[in-house]
């Protein structure tokens, strides 16, 4: 193998070309429109054009990346994660192609990609998994009659996803119906194929999964597992490795599981077998990620592996690099997804412009990123900036690294997900290990970002916070200021920034506390009441989607919805005008 195209964007595919460069291949990047001064663009020896910013117009467009591939004259494809990563059909059109695919097999792929499958193949290998169906379901009255059977609450998952989306949680039966319809539309919309199930919705679960990786030797082998509690919205912003708390016994069966299934579907490559685990202690099969995770760095700093140069290796014939039984786990590793986001107004998206950006570094620090000074953060995307992996000699140590390279974090132009790192850290159920999948969203208030002016008006200047040095007395300080937020656009001239995104997502115009406006650019996706009906205070209104999240728009009074100026499908920006309550 000799040259390898990079079938993503963002940090991955920057983290992709950085290894395979290291080890002398000739880089590809492919990239939309709006990525053509993308950072992965600039690291690559070479790059193509693959269409428009919408990502079913290009980083989704399978037949125009194979024929990137195939005009470049790449010998393989490395997908990343997301998009098409785990997409059977694309993995063997590569393969058609005569060009190696860099994941593993399209068969293997299609099994573990549909978790209907995926839970009957764990199984029949004898792995326990969540008590839920084995079924597509589609009709409201079939879903409410197997959630009786679980009992309340139940999950409501897509067939074909991960990450988080396309799973909605209903409570009661109540909610079901409105469960079963999002998680369709979303399921849709991300991974292209409605179907959904239902399974029990474990209450406050830890989320541990298990890296494995398999060659084409006879090779199978566990790297360990990682903690990924720490989440919202169902997705995980907080990862490490080891799990606090898991014995050698826990361990071993968890490794043991993981493997079972990956020989029961014929896996071969770099894959994630994921379990929830109850207050008992006791393993519950979830999914299977046929690709490398977002969080495969934390396994990297405890086994001392570079993850994507073994799935090069696998990928061109080769056995691993190392023996099994060779590699150990050392230490304790952190990783924090610094998102586009603002934790104070329920995590909703924060795309953008960077005005200043600036990265920690020092002793046991890493960060994967792709972000610089004036990049554009889409809608269009997801919104993860970076990844901080941090390293200590015990757990205690790699909290305390942690806390420092926040520290020293300085991201402006966008809310970020940084206070929320930093108040997950300081917490005590944190400390003590003892953080679960709803830890986060029910146990840790996160103080809001400074406030900037415009914010849910339709005019005025936008602020970003900004860092001044003077010196008073022979003493140096640094002062924060929050002034206009522009940056240089190509060419020098200043380029002014989006306005920043309202704080909550039923915002009303200055004056006009019926008048409801968006809250950032995205898609209207479902409008939830029509104009002329009464609405309570806080009753959705429509479906925003934004940087592959949707978020609810809601009334901010009672009163009569007296117009609805949107429809499904219609694009708003900051502070237009969606609705209007008396």
């Amino acid at each position: 193998m000799k040259s390898l195209l990079v079938a993503n964007r963002g940090e991955i595919a920057v983290r992709v070309i950085r290894t395979a460069r290291q080890l002398g291949l000739r880089t590809i990047a492919v990239y939309s429109e709006l990525d053509r001064d993308a950072l992965h663009v600039r690291l690559a020896d070479e790059a193509w054009n693959i269409g428009g910013a919408p990502a079913a117009e290009s980083y989704l467009n399978a037949a125009r990346i194979v024929q990137a591939a195939w005009e470049s004259d790449a010998e393989a494809v490395h997908p990343g994660y997301g998009f098409l990563a785990e997409n059977a059909d694309f993995a063997r059109r590569v393969m058609e192609a005569g060009i190696t695919w860099v994941g593993p097999p399209p068969e293997a792929i299609a099994v573990m990609g549909d978790k209907i499958s995926s839970r009957r193949t764990a199984e029949e290998a004898g792995v326990a998994t969540v008590p839920g169906a084995t079924e597509q379901v589609t009709d409201p009255e079939r879903a409410a009659e197997l959630a009786r059977g679980y009992g309340f609450p139940v999950a409501v998952k897509a067939a074909h996803g991960g990450g988080g989306k396309g799973m909605r949680v209903a409570a009661g039966e109540e909610d079901l119906a409105g469960a079963l319809e999002g998680a369709q539309r979303e399921a849709q919309a991300y991974f292209g194929d409605p179907a959904v199930y239902l399974e029990k919705y474990l209450v406050k679960p830890r989320h541990i999964e298990a890296q494995i990786i398999v060659d084409d030797h006879g090779n199978a082998a566990f790297l360990g597992e990682r903690d990924c509690s720490v989440q919202r919205r169902h997705q995980k912003l907080i990862e490490e490795a080891p799990a606090p708390g898991l014995t050698k016994k826990q361990r071993a069966a968890l490794g043991r599981a993981a493997l079972a299934v990956a020989a029961a579907c014929g896996y071969r490559n770099a894959g994630t077998v994921e379990f929830l685990m109850d207050a008992a202690g006791d393993f519950y099969f979830l999914e299977m990620n046929t690709r490398l995770q977002v969080e495969h760095a934390v396994t990297e700093m405890v086994t001392g592996l570079d993850l994507v140069a073994e799935q090069l290796r696998v990928a061109d014939g080769r056995p691993l690099s190392f023996q099994l039984g060779e590699t150990k786990v050392r230490g304790h590793a952190l990783e924090m997804r610094i998102n586009a986001e603002d934790p104070a107004a329920d995590y909703l998206p924060s795309p953008g412009t960077v005005a200043d950006y600036r990265e920690p570094a020092g002793p046991r620090v890493r960060v994967d990123s792709w972000v610089e000074t004036g990049t554009a953060v889409s809608q269009y995307y997801d919104n993860l900036l970076a990844k901080l992996v941090v390293w200590g000699r015990t757990r205690s140590e790699a909290v305390d690294a942690a806390k420092r390279a926040l520290h020293e974090y300085r991201i402006s132009g966008v809310s970020t997900t940084i206070p929320a790192h930093k108040a997950v850290l300081d917490h005590p159920v944190f400390a003590a290990g003892e953080a679960h999948t709803r830890f986060l969203e029910e146990e840790v208030a996160c103080d809001a970002q400074p406030p900037e002016a415009g914010a849910g008006q339709e005019s005025g200047p936008a602020l970003a916070r900004r860092s001044l040095t003077v010196e008073v007395g022979g003493r140096r300080f640094d002062v924060a200021y929050w002034a206009p937020e522009t940056v240089a656009a190509p060419g020098g001239a200043p380029r002014p920034s989006r306005k920043p995104p309202s704080r909550r997502p039923s915002a009303a115009g200055p004056g006009e506390p019926g008048m409801v406006t968006s809250p950032m650019q995205g898609t209207i996706v479902k409008v939830s009441a029509a104009a002329g009906t009464r609405v309570a205070a806080d009753q959705p209104i429509c479906v925003l989607e934004a940087m592959k999240m949707e978020n609810e728009i809601r009334s901010p009074m009672e009163g009569e919805l007296v117009e609805v100026r949107v429809r499904p499908g219609d694009t708003v920006s900051p502070g237009e005008v969606i609705a209007i309550v008396r």
